[in-house]
């Protein structure tokens, strides 16, 4: 069933808005006016949200963090759930709030917690909808919200690190280039106009150098337009089928990359299957929640081939050996875990390593991009500096002579 957006206002004005399943248009609206809502509008939603909100502010992430922590710690003491959703819109605001009303007034009316929260897949993935659903079959909702609490904020602490890691060589990256730019387009010509008036004869490397720099002149507008292509070249692989698949590939070819990717599609799945799992979902339920967890789809494809084989009688460790996306070692463990009832616990042992060996690969990248970077700005500046040294030098000469 398609997704659609919808903006609408409740009985007593306050502002509504959110993302559902529905066969139509037409279908959702009476939907939402059988809960007493006014529709404004209705229209498709974005693609990230249809594929299950998979890609949100990072202000939504730490809101949705909040509130499960604030869960987290409500429901052990005793509180009921509607008047512990109620307590929890305390700690959110804007979407997160409103959605979160919403949902306490589905429960309210005798709908399940996990399908009132599926309805806003761009907040509660399929994982987190996963959990609660798991929860509620097994009457232990407490420690669903307590296992979604540490998930959400490994996976925060995570992403954190990677980023931290990432910043110094992209502000490099971007330093140096701008460097280079302005001696090409604003020191070269103007030390060499005036070179060229004392008449003498440039030496090769500066002829170069000045042939760059026209042509950088003359198209000068292909700089304007690059970061838009590239921004257009980002949007095509974020928000289309194909271009997501295509980077997806692209990401497991390159060198040192490929490495990295797969340490974290590895500790994504064992961390995923593990927490589900540990909520009381069968392995099977385990595996299709966390296919639609699964952002990358080449991953995807792979869980699902995953899925089936264990469908049909496969061991989990057999079907995951003979994947070309996951580690060796991700298999190895899996299998110590079937084969002394622990896997829940030994998923979550391989998603903690390759968690850490995703922090490692990441850090080890960038130490080694750093250096590569400054030799390479360093090479070319100093290339430049050379050239203009040599000019200098031969001009002087002449003038000896």
């Amino acid at each position: 069933m398609p997704t659609y957006a919808y903006k609408a206002v409740t009985g007593d004005g306050r502002k509504s808005r959110g993302f559902e399943h529905a066969a139509s248009v037409g279908a959702l609206t009476r939907t939402l006016e059988d809960r007493g809502l006014l529709v404004l509008e209705v229209a498709d939603a974005p693609s990230d949200a249809a594929s299950g909100g998979k890609r949100f502010r990072f202000g939504l992430r730490r809101e949705v963090l909040e509130v499960t922590r604030a869960m987290a710690a409500l429901l052990p003491a005793g509180m009921p759930l509607a008047q512990s959703l109620n307590a929890a819109t305390g700690v959110a605001s804007g979407e997160v709030q409103t959605a979160l009303q919403e949902i306490r007034a589905r429960v309210e009316r005798g709908e399940t917690l996990s399908a009132a929260l599926a309805q806003y897949p761009r907040l509660f993935g399929p994982m987190y909808v996963g959990v609660v659903r798991a929860g509620e079959r097994s009457g232990d909702l407490d420690s669903a919200f307590s296992r979604l609490a540490t998930q959400l904020e490994r996976d925060e602490a995570l992403r954190g690190r990677v980023l931290s890691a990432s910043i110094y060589p992209l502000l490099l990256a971007t330093a140096g280039t701008a460097a280079i730019t302005v001696l090409l387009f604003f020191v070269l010509p103007r030390f060499v106009g005036l070179l060229a008036d004392t008449g003498a004869k440039l030496p090769t490397s500066t002829r170069i150098l000045l042939g760059v720099s026209g042509l950088l002149h003359r198209f000068w507008y292909l700089l304007i337009l690059a970061p838009a292509l590239i921004g257009a070249l980002l949007t095509w692989l974020r928000q289309t089928a194909e271009g997501r698949l295509t980077g997806a590939r692209i990401m497991l070819a390159l060198p040192f990359v490929s490495t990295l990717r797969r340490y974290a599609l590895a500790a994504r799945f064992s961390r995923l299957v593990g927490v589900l799992l540990g909520g009381g979902a069968p392995l099977l339920t385990a595996i299709d929640d966390t296919i639609e967890s699964i952002g990358d789809p080449v991953a995807r494809s792979e869980i699902e081939r995953i899925r089936t084989s264990v469908r049909e009688g496969t061991s989990l460790k057999a079907a995951v050996s003979s994947s070309a996306i996951f580690p060796v070692l991700l298999s190895q463990l899996i299998g110590v875990g079937e084969d002394s009832g622990r896997l829940r616990e030994f998923l979550l042992k391989a998603a903690d390593i390759f968690e850490e060996r995703t922090e490692r690969a990441t850090q080890r990248l960038a130490t080694i991009a750093e250096p590569v970077m400054i030799v390479i700005f360093g090479a070319v500046v100093a290339t430049i500096a050379l050239s203009l040294l040599q000019a200098i030098y031969g001009i002087n000469a002449g003038s000896f002579k």
